[in-house]
């Protein structure tokens, strides 16, 4: 008989023990949803319970004097039923701090009434005292778990449910057993059948409620899974859209660099093809008079030459400017880089008898995107030439120097005029912020956005003696993303 009863609680001890080590497994496994401290600290002192029980049972002689093992293996119950109510409470809303000390000092009460009970009163008593408890955490358990099956339905619940209204079941009838029975039971073999079965069922009962509880968590898992991958979908659908707004920004704000600069870029096309038009209509009257000699026939092809190469140069750099390459890098010659840029803003900074100080080093290579550059340098010259045009300066001078520094290259473009106010310095770089009258912020946003995507960085700073200073800095060979 004790060698039976004994086995039944080592086999339920092993069932758990195996339940306990494959869950926490597999809750290592992944990150998405971490395992309840209450259910896992409930079932590791349920299978301590269980095991130091069955030891118990092998070794007692007198059922109405147990030694203290038992009572430490009743505490274990009594512990391990308090957290797994909590772990039910936990489903619905936080565990408050009174709740969690007044629920730790009951288990010391616990031990000290179970104690005392060990040593004064008898095996029926004991019995009823842990049904009673056992039954007001079953009903605390079934009460949150129906709370949590109303705003989230899990069929898992409802297992656990069940499995503690089984639990429920089986402990009102051992109590009823003890209550009405009349024998004063004083060895294991005097327990009745009955009885035996109550205490065995009760506890396979609590073994499938956290089981249950396991699959719920497991449930969650899978829930999580699902909803991060929806996640992970939707975040790239949206950097998609993202890159597709910015390429479009990039595309307009290369209309709206250039757009200001468009009468003095027809202005200084008009130069050279009005040149030309000039020594076409004199080399015809020549050719029609018989007066085309060799060496005047040279210097009229030459000029037409020059005026046609400065014309195709200009329309050159523009096409470079408006071209929807895309976004790669390459080596390219900063200096070379920021001359063709002056070259387009050359009429502009003439028109408004801007300086050009320039203090490049030769032979200054980044690895970039040479479109790309290109236009961050026209967006910040042009801002200097709008700059420049409203200054009250006498000599407007615009500054851009590019050096080699450890670990890549630094460059600045800087103006001398008004500078900008201190309240809206910090707002430089933000998306559709503007202290200008026109425009819609985007200029700087950008630029900051292509320096960034390239590895670099880009900062704003009061220019000595006044203006505005933009610093660029670029790091070796890195590539854009």
């Amino acid at each position: 008989m004790k060698l039976m009863l004994a086995l039944y609680f080592f086999i339920l001890a092993i069932i758990q023990t195996g339940l306990l080590f494959g869950i926490y497994h597999y809750y290592r496994s992944q990150n998405l949803v971490r395992p309840n401290i209450y259910w896992m600290s409930s079932l590791t002192l349920s299978v301590l319970a269980l095991a130091i029980f069955g030891g118990g049972i092998l070794t007692i002689e007198d059922i109405a004097r147990p030694e203290f093992n038992f009572t430490v293996a009743n505490t274990f119950f009594y512990g391990a039923a308090v957290l797994q109510a909590l772990f039910c409470q936990s489903l619905n809303r936080d565990v408050s701090k009174p709740v969690k000390v007044i629920l730790t000092v009951s288990i010391a009460l616990f031990l000290l009434i179970f104690e005392w009970l060990r040593n004064e009163s008898t095996f029926e008593i004991r019995t009823a005292f842990m049904c009673v408890l056992a039954g007001f955490f079953y009903i605390w358990q079934i009460i949150e778990v129906r709370i949590k099956r109303k705003t989230s339905p899990s069929s898992q619940l409802i297992y656990m449910q069940y499995a503690s209204m089984a639990e429920l079941f089986f402990a009102i009838g051992r109590l009823t057993i003890v209550i009405v029975g009349s024998l004063a039971i004083r060895q294991v073999e005097q327990i009745p059948q009955v009885l035996i079965l109550f205490t065995i069922a009760q506890l396979v009962m609590n073994t499938l409620s956290y089981i249950a509880i396991g699959s719920y968590w497991a449930e969650q898992i899978a829930f999580s899974s699902f909803k991060s991958n929806q996640e992970n979908q939707e975040i790239k659908a949206l950097l998609k859209e993202r890159e597709t707004l910015i390429g479009s920004l990039l595309k307009a704000n290369k209309t709206a660099s250039t757009g200001a600069l468009s009468a003095a870029i027809a202005h200084e096309l008009n130069q050279p093809l009005g040149a030309s038009s000039l020594n076409i209509q004199f080399l015809q009257k020549k050719l029609s008079e018989g007066q085309l000699n060799p060496a005047l026939q040279k210097e009229i092809l030459d000029t037409l030459l020059s005026d046609n190469q400065r014309a195709a140069g200009i329309i050159r750099s523009l096409r470079s400017i408006f071209s929807d390459e895309q976004v790669g890098s390459s080596k390219i010659n900063l200096a070379e880089l920021i001359e063709a840029v002056l070259n387009i803003t050359k009429p502009e900074l003439t028109a408004k008898s801007i300086q050009i100080v320039l203090s490049v080093e030769p032979q200054i290579m980044i690895q970039a995107n040479r479109g790309e550059i290109q236009q961050v340098l026209l967006n910040l010259i042009n801002n200097a030439i709008q700059a420049l045009a409203t200054s009250s300066q006498t000599v407007k001078k615009l500054t851009i120097s590019a050096r080699n520094i450890e670990g890549g290259v630094l460059l600045s473009v800087a103006d001398n005029g008004d500078g900008i106010p201190v309240g809206s310095q910090q707002q430089l770089f933000e998306l559709l912020s503007s202290s200008k009258s026109s425009g819609m912020g985007l200029g700087l946003w950008l630029c900051k956005h292509i320096i960034t995507r390239h590895g670099g960085s880009i900062e704003f700073e009061p220019n000595d003696g006044g203006g505005a200073k933009f610093v660029l800095k670029f790091p070796d060979a890195i590539e854009p993303y």
